[in-house]
């Protein structure tokens, strides 16, 4: 249900098709995505575990790696010759200001969130000349259900905040390219 309010809430004219796959199943992402007409991938899949990496299960670290990390290779890999044969395109992947920072108990998921910076600026470099623009939003705190129950998320960015962001680096003119944008709620101190 989910993806089809997204769907609908794009403006009119913008064609949006909608699949529901599992983005860290390899197979799954090639069967559904390979030979799509993509113009703009939003890579925005991604989970948390915030715990000490002696406290984290292997399984909690693999799922991290297979979501955050391994999806961004099966997806981008999927969509990606499309856009470098017809010589346009962009690839928009979600970061977060974890991937320049560091906080205990974020072993597992700031290692991804640097990965995710790594990743943007290597493959921007390998494909520009080709037309296709590679951007990362890197969103400070988000009001989503990453954070346990309790948390006071008053304070914090909107998921739309981050759409709006995604926007504007999808929307540079065509001869700019707008790489990295960090966005942060202007301060824990101040409700929405």
């Amino acid at each position: 249900m989910a993806l089809q309010e997204t769907a609908s809430a794009c403006p009119d004219g913008v064609n949006v098709q909608t699949i529901a796959v599992d983005v860290a199943n390899r197979l799954a992402v090639a069967t559904a995505l390979t030979g799509l007409h993509v113009d703009v991938l939003v890579n925005n899949a991604g989970v948390a575990t915030m715990r000490p990496l002696l406290e984290m299960t292997a399984d909690e670290w693999h799922r991290m790696v297979d979501v955050n990390v391994n999806a961004l290779y099966h997806v981008t890999r999927a969509v990606l010759p499309g856009m470098v044969s017809r010589g346009h395109g962009h690839v928009c992947t979600i970061g977060s200001i974890a991937g320049r920072n560091t906080f205990a108990g974020g072993t597992a998921y700031t290692g991804t969130k640097h990965f995710v910076m790594g990743f943007s600026e290597s493959l921007m470099l390998e494909v520009r000349d080709a037309g296709v623009g590679v951007s990362v939003v890197m969103p400070g705190s988000v009001d989503t259900d990453l954070f346990p129950p309790g948390t006071d998320r008053s304070w914090m960015l909107e998921p739309e905040n981050v759409a709006d962001a995604v926007a504007f680096v999808v929307n540079a003119p065509p001869h700019m390219l707008v790489h990295r944008v960090e966005v942060r709620p202007l301060s824990p101190k101040r409700k929405r």
